[in-house]
């Protein structure tokens, strides 16, 4: 196994987000791979780790004084094995190879828990949506889509949405994709249920991680009713984990965006709930304004110079890290467990720190990695799909009635994975165990391809 970690380390030196990822898988199928000599001799973790495909393409866009911008454009296309390509697109800044490698690899397990038939990818750009005018995000989404669409496909490859693309960007996206191909697909999913979209998917990573919290706690005798929870974030996946939180009777103390954090000692209700939406959404605001309508609130400016983030440093029951990959350290996990926190639920891909996630193991937190607790959204999406093929369109009801069954059925899943491996109510091992299960079968009985 440590031979691997030099491989990948000398074949992909500086992916620092790509080696965390595949560093925690290989350690948690150690014992597969023991109870499988063959899978070492047929390199199935070799072949799982190197994408099938990457795509790496220039996007030149205008902004509205008519000066031109180049921009970089990736889909990392990470395994086909168990269906086409499924995941999401991310505009912003930090986007680089390494992270999407990171993203698309966590995907595959991801999708596999689902028992939907989507294969892994993920893709984007280091495009910043933040700041520009509708038009300019039109030109970005268009240029870019003017390349991708020569890879992806219904039966190929299908994006969502993600960091940086909502909405707004999936509506551009899609218009230039049915104009260069003259066919009207379900190539794209997060679309408008008015034109092929389906019902509940923008609330589904936040639900659905909402849901698998709640499993969590069901093991314990208790429910989300009374508890006290953090929410990082206040994007999609932040604003539909706070929601259901709330409808469940939870209460909601923070939220945050990358200027800094608010703390609602009073808890942040649903109509404040819809003034986040409304500022977020709508107006594309920063969540300090969150004091100018609330001023009992506290609002904190981020400070890089921290060694911690103060946002985790508040008594409560429950974290939901909603907002970027490695978000808690391990000055973080001490934090959140001197405070009282006894559950950690992923709503982003892999917020914690690998020395943070080993910290909440040995202290017995309940905790749930992204690739299980996030896999509402990516789920929903897999039943747009369905429903795009059936050229049908569910209720919102029976959108939210099957994502509780998959979500039911992952945490189960994860579970029996963890006991059959001598790792009992370890979700992070039982996780990666039942992903990379499955993805091996399916290696197996296609061949060496």
């Amino acid at each position: 196994m440590a031979d691997i970690m030099k491989w990948i380390l000398a074949r992909d030196p500086g992916e620092r987000e790509f080696h965390q990822a595949v560093k925690e898988v290989i350690e948690s199928v150690r014992p597969v791979l023991d109870r499988n000599p063959g899978y070492i001799q047929l390199a199935l973790l070799e072949r799982i780790i190197e994408p099938e495909r990457v795509i790496m393409f220039r996007v030149p866009w205008m902004d509205d004084q008519g000066q031109v911008h180049v921009n970089r454009g990736y889909r990392v296309e990470m395994s086909s094995v168990l269906g086409p390509y499924k995941g999401g697109l991310r505009f912003h800044p930090s986007v680089n190879l390494s992270i999407l490698k990171f993203l698309a690899f966590e995907q595959v397990f991801k999708n596999a828990l689902t028992t939907l038939p989507m294969g892994g990818a993920k893709g984007g750009s280091d495009f910043e949506p933040k700041g520009k005018s509708d038009n300019e995000v039109m030109r970005f989404c268009q240029s870019f889509m003017s390349e991708l669409s020569h890879h992806i496909g219904p039966n190929i490859d299908i994006p969502e949405g993600g960091i940086g693309v909502g909405a707004r960007e999936i509506g551009y996206l899609f218009g230039m994709y049915k104009k260069q191909r003259n066919e009207f697909s379900g190539v794209l999913t997060g679309k408008s249920p008015v034109w092929g979209g389906s019902f509940i998917r923008p609330e589904a990573t936040g639900y659905g991680a909402v849901y698998f919290a709640a499993e969590m706690l069901g093991t314990q005798n208790e429910t989300i009713e009374g508890k006290v929870c953090l929410v990082s974030g206040a994007g999609n996946v932040a604003q539909f984990t706070a929601e259901k939180l709330i409808e469940l009777g939870g209460k909601v103390l923070t939220l945050s965006d990358s200027s800094g954090y608010i703390y609602d000692e009073e808890g942040i209700d649903k109509g404040k709930l819809a003034f986040v939406k409304r500022l977020k959404n709508i107006k594309r605001g920063r969540i300090s304004e969150y004091i100018d309508k609330y001023s009992e609130a506290q609002y904190t400016e981020a400070d890089t110079s921290l060694d911690y983030n103060p946002l985790w440093n508040h008594s409560a029951d429950c974290a939901f890290p909603c907002a970027t990959q490695n978000e808690i350290n391990e000055k973080d996990a001490y934090n959140l467990i001197n405070n009282g926190i006894k559950l950690v639920c992923e709503g982003a891909d892999m917020p914690v720190a690998p020395k943070a996630i080993d910290i909440f193991l040995d202290n017995k937190l309940l905790y749930a990695p992204g690739k299980a607790a996030n896999a509402g959204g990516v789920a929903v999406s897999g039943l747009e799909m369905a429903q795009n093929r059936m050229l049908l369109n569910w209720s919102a009801e029976e959108v939210d009635r099957r994502l509780k069954e998959i979500m039911h059925n992952i945490h189960q899943t994860c579970l029996d994975a963890a006991a059959d491996f001598g790792q009992p109510g370890n979700y992070l091992a039982g996780a990666n165990i039942a992903g990379f299960m499955k993805v091996a079968t399916a290696m197996l009985d296609q061949g060496l391809v």
